[in-house]
């Protein structure tokens, strides 16, 4: 098992099987154009690759804000529905910690979406995250 930053076009359209398994409203087509802007915002997209699958993804952004100063934010965190309760998740959240750490960052941030009881689950119990606010967002 590896952990490996996905930096090819061709590796990120190996990702979207398991990336659409959490944004299951995202065709192959906005996939593409969305991470090329993304990237170009500071995105990253880490994998866990075990026998030259995709297990796990991460994708993270470092940024520095007045609440949380400066930190990881991670935008996307899934394992691929078929090697769930593995240790995946774990490895790689636990990766992105590290990696926060090397970069200088306080904290590590994520959202989750309110009907991922399990996530919530994951984050709290197993990972030791603190719930601290509610995300709200408005359509226009």
């Amino acid at each position: 098992m590896e952990i490996k930053e996905l930096l090819r076009m061709e590796e990120f359209n190996e990702a979207y099987r398991v990336m659409n398994q959490l944004r299951i409203d995202l065709s192959l087509k906005k996939y593409t154009e969305l991470l090329e802007q993304m990237r170009k915002e500071g995105y990253r997209l880490f994998a866990v690759v075990e026998d030259g699958e995709i297990r796990a993804l991460a994708g993270i952004i470092q940024m520095t804000t007045f609440y949380y100063g400066n930190h990881l934010y991670v935008y996307d965190l899934i394992t691929d529905e078929d090697a769930r309760s593995k240790g995946y998740g774990e490895r790689l959240l636990s990766f992105v910690h590290e990696l926060g750490r090397d970069l200088g960052c306080q904290r590590v941030v994520l959202s989750s979406g309110k009907q991922r009881i399990d996530a919530h689950r994951f984050y709290e119990e197993k990972m030791g995250y603190d719930r601290v606010s509610y995300v709200f967002t408005k359509n226009l």
